[in-house]
């Protein structure tokens, strides 16, 4: 028996983001369960409307892009639990369970100055003050009170990591549009 949603399919806005999964149903009046990728995600709790994909691996429910219409979007001690109006019950919920949340891109709340979402920060390029290249943003890691910038470069034809954190003490500058970090980091650190 499938229980998936009456899901409207739909394409995936060209600035869409993904934002994170759907861990499992949570109670019994279907809500669900978000994992979320970023430790700040306002973009699912601002959007009305989430962008499903099909899990990766397991089994599909759905094929394509759905969209999922989000009546309330909240936090419940360390995880983010949802509800949408065609959701009804836990069943339904767990129909979704591994589906990619998506949203788009102009749903994200504006930020502050010196604010900036993860997703931005990926495939930046980092530089010196100097303008020696020390590495592109492979991913981001929250360490409680910081966040950090893995990047990734390669040295005598092998993949390294560098880790450089992503404070003010360290990072002069972000150059969004110009996808370019300075940062007062040595490449011998």
């Amino acid at each position: 028996m499938s229980h998936m949603p009456a899901l409207e399919a739909t394409t995936l806005p060209a600035d869409a983001v993904e934002v994170g999964r759907i861990a499992d149903a949570w109670g019994i009046k279907g809500w669900f369960k978000v994992m979320a990728f970023s430790s700040d995600p306002e973009a699912l709790f601002a959007a009305k409307e989430w962008f499903l994909l099909p899990a990766e691996k397991g089994a599909k429910q759905f094929t394509g892009t759905v969209l999922l219409p989000v009546k309330q979007a909240r936090v419940h001690s360390d995880t983010i639990v949802a509800t949408s109006p065609v959701v009804e019950d836990r069943n339904t919920a767990e129909a979704l369970r591994g589906a990619r949340v998506f949203v788009a891109r102009e749903h994200f709340p504006k930020t502050d100055d010196g604010e900036y979402y993860w997703v931005d920060l990926l495939g930046l390029s980092v530089v010196n003050r100097e303008g020696v290249a020390l590495g592109v943003v492979r991913d981001l890691l929250s360490t409680g009170p910081q966040t950090v910038l893995i990047l990734g470069y390669e040295q005598d034809g092998k993949e390294q990591e560098r880790l450089i954190p992503f404070v003010d003490a360290y990072v002069d500058s972000v150059d969004l549009p110009g996808k370019t970090i300075v940062a007062d980091w040595q490449a011998d650190y």
